[in-house]
């Protein structure tokens, strides 16, 4: 499954896989998916994993790791776990911090992960107008008189309800030549006119999410982020990891689908035989393992592009549109596997399942992708046709 690693990969995997079969116990995960997050103490045992050199991204040092090694760190504990998890929503959010705050404004964020394991803010960027065209957001931040006001609306804000301060992006109408600009501000919870509302989803049940809303809310130009990323350009460059994160964690689930649907096939009988000897039973399990293969090769070579410097929109774009409906779709198959059993709530096939749906949406629609590799595919072969 993990071939081709190198040694002080493979020492990786296997300390995220102590830490992993630790904690993920079947039990834990079902309690943990009611309670709608994980306890103090996994959250901060995972930050406190010094991964064999590797260190945790952000940690005291300063130190990061490698894009490929993140994720083999997130599809290895999504597999253990058969679960969505917050890790690869804050691996996402340190870096979109690290990249457009200054370092005073980072590090008490990043110092206070590192003390708890927990991220005291929530990032707000998705919309009800605009959702993957982050373009077409509406919230803003105008001047009145001399005070600093932001309205609009956020969804799908992961802890938003619970998290001390809201990452928020919106254009900035202040400027003097009236033209809008790109603005991250990190706004405290408790400010005057935020009001926040759960969201019931099916899936992905570890993650509470909330729509925000902004109703006049006073904000100071200390809130302001001000680092070294400016733009659209840059934000969209950070969400295409997130894009790699997503689809490594929907790779770990599928496998974990698809480790539970051969365990059934082997051990359960019908009509005199195993399952698993059924010729049916057998052709969905070598579909499922061919998509897993293709999966796995798609996650890895979008990861390495990135670790040599060579990113390629059009790999992540592809992966992307690939991955997430690759796993819902073996997630379903292992459902067919067990039968009945693969449909009630306690079976965590089913909860896969769910979670694989909504990575469909997740930083990107299957549609939005489309319309990202599209172009690309058709500029790919031209140069192809004028080099010939």
């Amino acid at each position: 499954m993990y071939d081709g690693l190198s040694r002080d990969e493979q020492r990786l995997l296997n300390h995220v896989r102590e830490y992993g079969e630790k904690y993920f116990t079947p039990a834990s995960i079902s309690k943990w998916r009611k309670d709608q997050g994980l306890p103090d103490e996994v959250v901060k045992a995972f930050v406190d994993l010094d991964f064999n050199g590797f260190g945790v991204i952000h940690r005291r040092n300063h130190r990061t790791y490698d894009l490929f090694a993140q994720v083999l760190v997130i599809e290895e504990l999504s597999r253990i776990s058969g679960a969505c998890l917050p890790f690869q929503n804050d691996l996402l959010q340190l870096q979109i911090l690290e990249a457009f705050a200054s370092s005073a404004q980072t590090s008490p964020f990043r110092t206070e992960y590192q003390d708890t394991g927990r991220l005291s803010y929530a990032l707000a960027i998705s919309e009800p107008e605009a959702g993957s065209d982050t373009r077409s957001m509406r919230t803003h931040v105008t001047r009145e008189g001399d005070t600093l006001v932001m309205n609009g609306t956020k969804m799908f804000v992961n802890n938003g309800e619970y998290a001390p301060a809201l990452l928020v992006s919106a254009y900035d109408k202040t400027g003097d030549d009236g033209e809008p600009e790109f603005s991250f501000w990190m706004v405290p919870r408790s400010a005057a006119g935020i009001y926040a509302y759960p969201e019931q989803k099916i899936g992905q049940s570890m993650l509470p999410f909330a729509t925000v809303r902004f109703d006049n809310v006073e904000v100071k130009e200390s809130w302001r982020l001000k680092g070294s990323s400016k733009g659209f350009s840059q934000l969209y460059s950070l969400l295409e990891y997130g894009r790699v994160f997503t689809c490594a964690a929907a790779l770990g689930e599928a496998q974990a689908a698809m480790e539970d649907a051969v365990a059934w096939a082997r051990g359960r009988e019908a009509f005199g035989q195993r399952i698993a000897d059924l010729q049916q039973v057998q052709m969905k399990l070598t579909e499922m393992e061919v998509k897993l293969t293709n999966m796995r090769n798609l996650v890895y070579g979008a990861a390495r592009e990135y670790d040599r410097g060579e990113h390629k929109r059009l790999s992540v774009a592809l992966m992307k549109y690939y991955v997430p409906k690759a796993a819902t779709e073996v997630a379903s198959d292992a459902m067919q596997i067990l039968g009945g059993r693969g449909y009630i709530q306690e079976n965590r096939v089913s909860s896969i399942w769910q979670d694989c749906r909504g990575y469909q949406f997740a930083d990107g629609t299957d549609e939005v992708m489309v319309v990202i590799a599209a172009p690309l595919i058709l500029e790919q072969y031209k140069a192809s046709k004028n080099n010939r």
